[in-house]
């Protein structure tokens, strides 16, 4: 069976590294969390639940205790993301962003889940280097304190006019218009988990055995739930992901996005290739330390827990709340429709270790056994040229149907 995903977060290894003794402490005062919830919810609590407990309870979450968990390749983080990888992401993102801002008259980029504030960091001073455009403001939306302060640390060493245009919201304005960025934000948000039995469809979630430890229990699901159609393709015994989290985080954006595109990078599928036969085992993993494994109620709290993206899902909660479908297509092809190959032309007059290291992130963010093909983009907006002029060539949007 296919596995979820080849480089960009985890390598597949044979275990993930034995933790220090602080972090199974952290693990352990987790677990009697979760356990204390199972307990207060009738001895079971949905999958969605412990997935938020293990990556966003305060102090003792993945996210949330662990703001160096986002960093450099074979560093001693657990995962990296394209604009770690290279500064040829933010330098091709910019050109097309600068564009529309400047078209549309909008002033303000609103970034969800900034992770180490690369992202905002480089895309300002790309930004500024450029001279055609420059938001006044650059919005953060972070729910983790911790991860929140290491933005905080990253912005404080920009020079100052571009540092104080950085500000965070902790909550979303009525209305606003922005240019949207969301960089592997739908992943980590926690899915329901179903399961197929002869007879129906299941809700996959946790409970505890006798001796504390977690373990999986299937409950019947709510009567008004309505299986996308595609679930048909899954044969009996099959386990796949519920995506109502993310669903209705874009319906609230289509709530509160007066006017303006969000663009959201991530990895995933439209629904038939979502629910292919062939993913009988659902797209959930696991990744610690650059490696990945498939047991999420392994020591909570330490491991990433993520899940490919069902892309057709958020493009249809888009447009039911108004937004419109403004295109949809690979990493690669945007970026390079974006003039990617040029950025790296321009930066490789010289034939030195950075231009090398250059040449090396264009391939992974490019290629297509890298991110250039696992990693998807959807852009939806209101008020904006449709489709917008940066994905029409390559435009798969009538895959999310």
């Amino acid at each position: 069976m296919e596995q979820t995903r080849s480089l960009p977060r985890g390598v597949h290894a044979p275990g993930p590294p034995q933790a220090d003794a602080a972090e199974l402490a952290r693990s352990a005062e987790l677990l009697q969390r979760i356990r204390d919830e199972i307990a207060q919810s009738g001895g079971w609590i949905g999958f969605d639940r412990y997935m938020h407990m293990a990556l966003y309870q305060p102090g003792l979450g993945y996210y949330a205790a662990s703001p160096a968990v986002l960093g450099a390749w074979g560093g001693s983080s657990d995962f990296v993301t394209a604009p770690e990888l290279s500064p040829l992401f933010a330098a091709a993102l910019a050109r097309p962003l600068a564009a529309l801002a400047t078209r549309q008259r909008l002033d303000t980029v609103v970034e969800f889940g900034a992770g180490s504030a690369r992202l905002a960091c480089e895309l300002l001073r790309e930004l500024a280097r450029a001279g055609a455009w420059l938001p006044r403001h650059y919005v953060i939306v972070e729910v983790s304190a911790a991860m929140q302060q290491r933005q905080r640390d990253a912005v404080a060493a920009l020079p100052p006019e571009l540092a104080r245009r950085v500000q965070w919201w902790q909550s979303l304005p009525e209305r606003f218009d922005a240019l949207v960025l969301g960089n592997e934000v739908l992943d980590a948000m926690p899915v329901r988990l179903l399961h197929r039995l002869p007879e129906a469809w299941v809700e996959r979630g946790v409970s505890a055995a006798a001796d504390g430890t977690l373990k999986w229990q299937d409950r019947a699901l709510p009567a008004d739930f309505s299986p996308r159609p595609t679930l048909e393709q899954l044969p009996v015994g099959s386990v796949t992901e519920w995506h109502e989290a993310a669903e209705g985080f874009m319906r609230t954006l289509a709530a509160h996005l007066r006017h303006g595109v969000a663009l959201l990078f991530d990895y995933g599928f439209p629904a038939r290739e979502y629910d292919h036969p062939q993913r009988a085992a659902g797209t959930l993993r696991c990744h610690r330390a650059h490696r990945a494994h498939d047991d999420p109620l392994w020591q909570p709290g330490l491991s990433d827990i993520t899940s490919h993206v069902d892309f057709s899902a958020m493009a249809r909660a888009a447009r039911a709340g108004g937004l419109d479908l403004l295109g949809y297509t690979s990493q690669a092809r945007f970026l390079l429709n974006a003039g990617m190959l040029d950025v790296l032309a321009e930066r490789m007059q010289a034939a030195d270790a950075a231009a090398l290291r250059l040449a090396a992130g264009a391939q992974k963010l490019l290629g297509e056994h890298e991110m250039g093909e696992l990693f998807k983009v959807l852009a939806v907006g209101r008020g904006m040229p449709v489709p917008w002029p940066v994905l029409i060539e390559g435009d798969r949007s009538a895959a999310l149907d």
